[in-house]
């Protein structure tokens, strides 16, 4: 029982072996060309059909590729060499599929089929239906023709062209192309009453580039194929339309999708990739099982017109005047299309921009606004301070004007009486008048001070000397220190302290000082009431020191002698500091206090100089 069951099991290996491997054996399919592998618009066909092969099959494929060269000379049926090569080549090899790619290799397989491997299953590729001899099709045949409609070709180029009064076919001098100039030739026919015609066959490629320079006005080209100029030169698919755009003045048309973007306007053209998705399909499906008669496969024709923008551009034609339906390629975008991600961040942070720089004007004039404001609250709070410290000085005042107004008086008696003697003194009575002068200036100097102290002016910068300020506040409370019995002196800078201020706001700030060091010494012996104002300069700052011999400033307290409502008087109100501070703050500069070493304190006011002396 074992040893059958040996032979089964061994029996069993060797025959999946074998499915395995048949399994695995690559399809082998040979592509025959036209022309070579180089040449359009089959090229184009064939790179297509290769991709989509590959695509669809589910098998490995094995792709063979040859050539028949000579066509591009000769007639296909001269070809009977290449059945030799050919035969030598895949006669031991088994091929699943032949592929014929164009026209000239249609023609060369079905004249040969019966010796062209008659059992090898035909797919014929890409050839104009009127090429394809189907009398001589085989059940193992299966053609994906395509139908070229000529006439329509010349209907869409006077569509988007209705001037056009020359046509030129642009085609060259080989076998298959001289048979379809004649039929290019036929199909013009009916429309020689509107537009003449000429053909490029039988010209050389360098006489093509120059014929095409110098058509006449209102002509058109129409590039078909140049695979071989009358010179018998074979040409490079490459080069050869780019060359003849380059060099034309009429507009060039075309029949295939590939040249669009070459240098073609357009029209309606054949899809390359619609053609050779048909053939790998058909390739797959024969290669699978399938007859190749039962394929069916429709004739292609050409798709919807395409048209490029650049060309339509360059030859000034209107859109309006292409077939409906048509497609326009290589538009170029307007910037928004091409960078509208850019755009709109750009656009955006421009946006946020201005946002920001809104708001930080609107800030700006807020805060200036409330800056104004705060000045004139300032102003009216210094305009009462000097109100409250006129109060303060009335008596002195009053006294410093009785004294030139007790003296002009005086005088003024003096001078009644001379007047009335019988022989006046007129030199004396000169000496009363010069009196009466000097007091009645020396009254209208005190008058002029105290306006000056009580005038309500807006805040105003100005160019100030900081040593006159001083000089000038110190005279006007003179009077106020003889009569309260103390000492008032002032040390002024030799040079001039130039400051940009407010004259009478400064004047108020050391006024204030020198009356609160009185206030702070009112309880001192007089002989020991001493208050001093010294000015100075220190690097790019203009310095002005009030200082006094009293009892000082509590320590605890010093940091809150210039907040609003403290004071160290009983009857003081708290704000003489507060305010002082704020205009000098508002002079850009700053007001603090100390304790001096013996005893006494000192107010220090600095503020920038406007103009360095020299």
């Amino acid at each position: 029982m074992l040893r059958p069951l040996r032979c089964w099991l061994a029996l069993t290996v060797i025959v999946l072996t074998v499915i395995s491997a048949s399994a695995a054996e690559p399809k082998r399919v040979l592509l025959l060309h036209s022309y070579g592998p180089q040449f359009a618009p089959w090229v184009f066909y064939a790179g297509r059909f290769r991709e989509e092969l590959f695509k669809l099959s589910p098998d490995k494929i094995d792709l063979y590729e040859a050539s028949l060269e000579g066509a591009r000379f000769q007639e296909p049926d001269e070809q009977r060499p290449v059945i030799d090569y050919l035969g030598a080549l895949f006669g031991s090899r088994k091929l699943d599929l032949i592929v014929t790619i164009g026209a000239p290799a249609t023609i060369f397989v079905q004249k040969y089929r019966t010796q062209f491997f008659p059992s090898v299953p035909l797919l014929i590729g890409g050839p104009e239906r009127r090429t394809i001899d189907y009398t001589k099709l085989t059940p193992n045949d299966a053609p994906v023709a395509v139908i070229l409609d000529f006439k329509q070709w010349i209907e869409s180029v006077l569509q988007v062209l209705p001037d056009t009064k020359h046509f030129a076919w642009i085609v060259g001098a080989s076998p298959l192309e001289k048979f379809w100039t004649e039929e290019f030739r036929r199909v013009s026919q009916p429309f020689m009453d509107r537009v003449s015609f000429e053909w490029f066959n039988d010209l050389s490629f360098e006489d093509m580039q120059k014929r095409i320079s110098t058509l006449p006005a209102h002509s058109a080209a129409f590039f078909v194929d140049v695979r071989v100029d009358a010179a018998g030169v074979p040409l490079d698919k490459e080069s050869v339309l780019p060359k003849l755009r380059a060099a034309t003045n009429a507009p060039i048309f075309g029949y295939v999708d590939n040249y669009l973007g070459q240098g073609i306007v357009g029209g309606p053209l054949m899809s390359s990739e619609a053609l050779g998705w048909r053939m790998a399909e058909a390739a797959v499906r024969i290669l699978n099982g399938e007859a190749p008669a039962d394929l069916k496969i429709p004739i292609l024709s050409a798709g919807a017109p395409q048209y490029d923008w650049r060309e339509l551009r360059h030859w000034n034609i209107a859109e309006n005047r292409l077939p409906a339906g048509s497609i326009v390629r290589f538009r170029e975008s307007g910037g928004w299309q091409q960078y509208h991600a850019q755009i709109a961040l750009v656009s955006a942070v421009i946006l946020l921009q201005g946002a920001l720089i809104s708001g930080l004007l609107f800030e700006h004039r807020r805060r200036r606004r409330a800056e104004i404001q705060a000045r004139q609250r300032s102003a009216e709070l210094a305009h009462v301070n000097r109100f409250s410290m006129a109060g303060e000085l009335t008596a002195t005042i009053a006294h410093e004007i009785n004294q030139p107004l007790g003296a002009i008086l005086a005088n003024i008696e003096a001078a009644e009486i001379l007047v009335k003697s019988p022989s006046p003194d007129l030199h004396e009575i000169g000496e009363i008048l010069a009196d009466v002068r000097r007091d009645d200036v020396r009254a209208s100097e005190v008058i002029g001070r105290l306006r000056s102290l009580l005038k309500k002016a807006p805040f105003e910068l100005k160019d100030i000397d900081l040593n006159d300020a001083a000089q000038e506040t110190v005279r006007f409370l003179s009077a106020l220190a003889i009569a309260r019995q103390f000492e008032l002196t002032s040390i002024t800078a030799a040079l001039p302290l130039p400051i940009r201020g407010d004259q009478i706001q400064l004047q108020q700030v050391i006024m204030n000082l020198i009356v609160n060091a009185m206030d702070a010494m009112s309880g001192m012996p007089s002989a020991e009431r001493r208050v001093k104002v010294s000015t100075a300069r220190d690097g790019n700052s203009a310095c002005l020191t009030v200082s006094d011999v009293g009892p000082g400033i509590p320590a605890e307290k010093l940091r809150l002698v210039f907040e609003p409502f403290f004071s160290t008087k009983a009857q003081g109100m708290g704000m003489g500091l507060a305010i002082a501070r704020r205009i000098v703050e508002a002079h850009g500069g700053q007001l603090s206090a100390e304790n001096l070493a013996l005893r006494g304190a000192a107010f220090h006011v600095r503020l920038p100089l406007a103009e360095l002396p020299q």
